[in-house]
């Protein structure tokens, strides 16, 4: 009974960890391999190597094994969160980092302070494998990026609302269209999931900043490898963009006035 339990109980790490990073489940097997051969026992033996030994394939292996299933780590913007890099949920395929550094120049050009705020990519390996909680990061064409905030006189800020970059909605104003609403409305309660995502609310005195995420969406429309935008309807109409590239997610999903959803052809 014993025995089972300890099955169990590994066959459950193995399963969160493979959720959470896609090679954590393997490099914790492994690291009870290591743990069966080095003779000194003491607590915490198996965490001690996972540690290590999951580093190492992180930024060593994992950047260059990547190559090969056609992903890159993303380039030319700046996570929101270095949890994000240490998880593996930073791999796109190569056309969307020619599109961020084509986008960071055009931005730069206009205002030299300006930098992009990247959230969760996809993994390094396989197409179909799910990036949980979203429904579509599985084959390197998406990519998450931040919204643009401001300080209280108007400037462009380079901080965040959140500590995860989700979470932190910039909801419908009166007149505007309430498709979160809606959703809820017809049954679909994990729209606003994200709002138990944030890990941490920061920074409130900084506003959404109309005038910045207008400029980075008409900026991201100009390029030609990207297919579709999504952002909620209350946003598209807000900031008055009107484009084919500027879609809606559906209810399925989960609510898009935290962030930006970006894939390519």
């Amino acid at each position: 009974m014993k025995r089972l339990f300890y099955i169990l109980f590994y066959v459950l790490i193995f399963i969160f960890l493979t959720a959470l990073s896609q090679i954590g489940g393997i490099v914790f097997l492994l690291s009870l391999a290591i743990s069966k051969i080095v003779k000194r026992n003491f607590t915490g033996k198996t965490l001690a190597i996972f540690i290590p030994v999951y580093v190492v394939f992180t930024f060593l292996v994992i950047p260059f094994s990547a190559s090969k299933f056609g992903r890159t780590k993303v380039s030319y913007a700046t996570p929101v969160n270095y949890g994000t890099v240490l998880l593996n949920r930073n791999y796109v395929k190569p056309e969307i980092n020619t599109v961020l550094r084509r986008l960071d120049e055009t931005l730069k050009e206009e205002n030299s302070n300006f930098n992009i705020y990247f959230l969760d990519a996809n993994f390094p390996f396989f197409d179909g494998f799910p990036l949980l909680p979203h429904l579509s990061h599985n084959d390197g064409k998406k990519l998450d990026i931040s919204l643009v905030y401001e300080t209280q006189d108007g400037e462009i800020s380079n901080k965040q609302k959140s500590v995860s970059g989700y979470g932190v909605f910039e909801g419908p104003q009166n007149g505007e269209t309430d498709q979160i609403a809606k959703c809820k409305d017809a049954g679909y309660f994990q729209y606003d999931f994200p709002k138990f995502l944030t890990f941490g609310r920061i920074n409130k005195e900084l506003k959404f900043s109309e005038k910045g995420t207008k400029l980075l969406l008409e900026r991201i429309i100009e390029f030609h490898p990207i297919e579709k935008i999504f952002i909620e309807p209350h946003l598209k109409q807000r900031l008055n963009l009107d484009h084919p590239k500027i879609r809606y997610h559906g209810c399925g999903a989960v609510r898009h006035d935290d962030h930006i959803h970006i894939q390519v052809k």
